[in-house]
């Protein structure tokens, strides 16, 4: 694979470490971005990787990724926004605050980096973007109405932006894993066994795998050997799609 300069929100855990560990090992230059600085220094420091601490539901912050990058780089070929969080609540109780800065983080921030970064890509003729969304940008669940809606707008980020960056070799897809073992995800798995009254393990086998076919969490080195095909030679002509791996939770 060519070399290129990716820029990795969310970048200090889970799905976003996994994604900057395939793609350092791809020789790939990488920012790592996150809010949690210790994570982020340590995890920079191993990988040999500049980073950047930001709260992306600041615009300014999405402004200073991009720049940072560019300064760092010259040019940007590759974000990657996975940056997100979780909060569990029915619509009667939830709170106005927290909604308006879960849009904040998981649909208004990858617009604004998108934006920020589309006139390096732009110029050099090539790009890959890569929501990491949810099967939650494709249905819905109970208790979680600002992290679907929030996903369900990211779905559609990712059509029209691939329609606009299609004339300049720029490519939008969406990844929409269902239940992934990450930090974020064994705190959800203590919020919906507190909402259910249930212990944690029947969380796991009762309500996230209970539509799976296939009775497992998916990996985060599953989601990053995604990344890394979506930004190959390989994967030109796709674009604009929601790309599934849910262990068959949407087949029916």
């Amino acid at each position: 694979m060519t070399q290129h300069i990716c820029i990795v929100t969310g970048a200090a855990s889970g799905i976003g470490l996994a994604i900057s560990e395939a793609f350092v090992a791809q020789k790939f230059q990488v920012l790592m971005v996150d809010m949690h600085k210790d994570d982020l220094l340590t995890h920079s420091k191993r990988l040999g990787c500049p980073s950047f601490q930001a709260n992306i539901s600041k615009r300014e912050d999405c402004k200073s990724i991009i720049k940072t990058a560019t300064d760092l780089f010259g040019h940007v070929d590759i974000l990657v926004n996975v940056a997100g969080l979780q909060h569990v609540s029915s619509i009667e109780s939830f709170d106005e605050d927290k909604w308006d800065y879960m849009l904040d983080v998981m649909l208004t921030a990858p617009f604004l980096l998108t934006k920020y970064v589309w006139p390096s890509m732009k110029e050099n003729g090539w790009g890959r973007i890569i929501h990491l969304n949810s099967i939650h940008g494709l249905v819905a669940s109970e208790f979680k109405s600002a992290y679907i809606s929030a996903k369900h707008g990211l779905s559609g980020l990712t059509k029209v932006s691939a329609l606009e960056g299609a004339p300049y070799g720029i490519t939008v897809n969406s990844i929409c894993p269902a239940y992934v073992k990450t930090p974020l995800v064994d705190k959800q798995i203590a919020d919906q066994a507190r909402i259910h009254g249930i212990d944690e393990d029947e969380v796991i086998t009762k309500i996230m795998l209970q539509k799976s076919a296939i009775k497992k969490l998916i990996k985060t080195e599953d989601i990053a050997s995604m990344v890394l095909y979506l930004c190959s030679d390989a994967a030109e002509m796709i674009t604009g799609s929601t790309m599934t791996i849910d262990g068959g939770w949407t087949i029916a």
